[in-house]
């Protein structure tokens, strides 16, 4: 199994009441259930207030590299992507477990 791990931190004067941040949140609630590849789903809200603290985490899991390949491929992620990319940065860890 691979482990996706993704932290995200807003860019500075975005808020997580901004329009585009909730548009962002829903795109990334729903998509454990549009990804046949994805076999564990948790995407959250951080609740940590300290000032290194990212803002929101993906922990997803799939069977393989090439799952994790059809992953970041499907339309539906591209698109969450793509909504992220307007107010946010973040880092990835992908390893097997």
């Amino acid at each position: 199994m691979i482990r996706h791990l993704v932290l995200f931190k807003l860019n500075d004067g975005i808020s997580h009441d901004d329009e585009r941040v909730r548009a962002g949140v829903k795109a990334f609630e729903d998509l454990g259930a549009q990804i046949p590849e994805i076999r564990s789903w948790e995407f959250a809200r951080n609740l940590s207030t300290r000032a290194n603290a990212y803002d929101y985490a993906i922990n997803a899991g799939v069977a393989d590299l090439d799952a994790l390949r059809g992953y970041a491929e499907h339309p539906a992620h591209v698109a969450g992507v793509a909504l992220w990319k307007e107010f946010a940065t973040w880092v990835i860890a992908d390893y097997e477990f």
